[in-house]
């Protein structure tokens, strides 16, 4: 089966991941414009206790204007979502969903766009350890 994610384990906690990501995205011209409280949004609503669990929504605005001009409903697809988790020994886990499966397979003509994108998401991931 392919996968549709980038993925890192690290040895960093996670309240050192949750830190650390915003900063080596700024590195690849990311910033931050949404995040997304998955435990303490499924304790509100739901009662319910989960692991540690945040999505950033990251946004390049080069990248995110150029692949708009080119296919206006990519929106749907926007922003870039990475996904910091604690995973079962404590250490974080991040990822991020790789647009070679995604947006370059919906549509050709977002190909380079993609590939630029996935290399700056591969970086900031490897930035991370």
């Amino acid at each position: 089966m392919a996968t549709f994610t980038l993925k890192k384990n690290l040895r960093a906690t996670y309240d050192e991941a949750v830190t650390r990501v915003p900063e080596a995205l700024k590195t690849e011209g990311f910033g931050v414009l949404t995040e997304i409280d998955v435990r303490e949004t499924l304790k509100t609503k739901l009662g319910a206790d989960f692991r540690k669990y945040k999505i950033l929504g990251a946004c390049n605005p080069p990248l995110a204007h150029q692949a708009l001009q080119t296919e206006l409903d990519i929106g749907a697809m926007l922003p870039c979502n990475l996904v910091v988790y604690e995973g079962d020994d404590h250490r974080a886990v991040v990822l991020t969903i790789d647009p070679m499966q995604t947006v370059a397979s919906a549509d050709p003509r977002l190909r380079g766009i993609a590939e630029t994108v996935r290399a700056k998401l591969a970086r900031v991931l490897e930035q991370l350890e």
